[in-house]
């Protein structure tokens, strides 16, 4: 017992990050779910039940925030998994220029979200963005000029296409991942049967796939319900509230109006929706 003794003190500072960093503010917030606290004005938080969920089911805000969240949710998830797959099956066949192929589609990940923001933003303007140039000048499409970030029709489908290039190169290297530990004797035999690329891909391809898709999809979930720099850089939330999601709208009420209580409340909504659907995903893709 004594010879663990230092080992213990050489972990202590891990444990004492954890706890001040993550454990203590997870239980602190959770209090101040149940608070009205301004800590602009407030000395102290003052307990008020269940009144600021409650607040919710009237707010406005909150629910257009919360459809806006579901929309971009389903729309990004579905999105991501579907053409991370397809892209990464492709890859896995050994085109020409894979290598290359796959650097660039994993190069985005690595770029800070905020650079991709303000880039995007200047892309996507109405008057002298990039791609409007492009329809309009180069390939004399002008009709399909659209104010993309400026437009409440426009505006969360361009956020959703700036997410896809930005994080779908993750995706694709889980599933590149997968795709590669299937043992190739198994399309081998399937050949020799008379198996064609379909029934390979049902019968092969996605059975074994479903510990990628149990990883794909909790990180896609959580991406998606915590969005947040995509809208808060490019559009602030708008036009009118048709691109404020949750995460900004807990940022809004905590460091903007000071609500700390209110903000702690919406953050515990998110955490259960994020646990909510990462379960369902966990159900639906390892069920038979």
């Amino acid at each position: 017992m004594k010879r663990q003794i230092p080992g213990y003190f050489f972990l202590m500072p891990g444990f004492l990050f954890i706890f001040v960093f993550m454990i203590y503010p997870l239980f602190y917030s959770l209090h101040l779910s149940f608070c009205s606290y301004n800590f602009a004005f407030d000395t102290k938080p003052v307990f008020n039940g269940f009144q600021n969920y409650a607040k919710m089911l009237t707010d406005n805000y909150f629910t257009a925030a919360f459809a806006n969240t579901m929309f971009f949710s389903a729309l990004f998830f579905s999105a991501v998994m579907i053409l991370s797959l397809l892209v990464a099956i492709i890859l896995d066949k050994r085109v020409p220029w894979s290598g290359f192929f796959r650097t660039s589609i994993f190069l985005p990940v690595v770029i800070p979200l905020s650079l991709t923001g303000i880039v995007f933003q200047w892309i996507l303007h109405q008057n002298y963005g990039l791609l409007n140039f492009f329809l309009s000048d180069l390939l004399g499409l002008g009709f399909l000029t659209k104010n993309w970030l400026g437009d409440e029709h426009w505006a969360m489908l361009s956020l959703v296409g700036v997410s896809l290039w930005k994080y779908m190169g993750m995706l694709v290297v889980l599933f590149l991942a997968g795709l590669q530990s299937i043992p190739r004797e198994l399309y081998e035999a399937a050949t020799v049967d008379g198996a064609s690329e379909f029934q390979k891909a049902w019968r092969i391809t996605l059975p074994n796939l479903r510990e990628s898709f149990v990883i794909c999809g909790i990180w896609a979930i959580i991406q998606s319900i915590k969005v947040f720099e995509q809208p808060f850089i490019m559009t602030q939330g708008g036009p009118g509230t048709s691109t404020l999601v949750l995460y900004q709208y807990t940022w809004e009420n905590a460091f903007k109006f000071y609500e700390m209580g209110y903000a702690s409340a919406i953050a515990y909504v998110m955490g259960a929706i994020i646990l909510i659907l990462s379960l369902l995903n966990m159900k639906l893709s390892r069920a038979e």
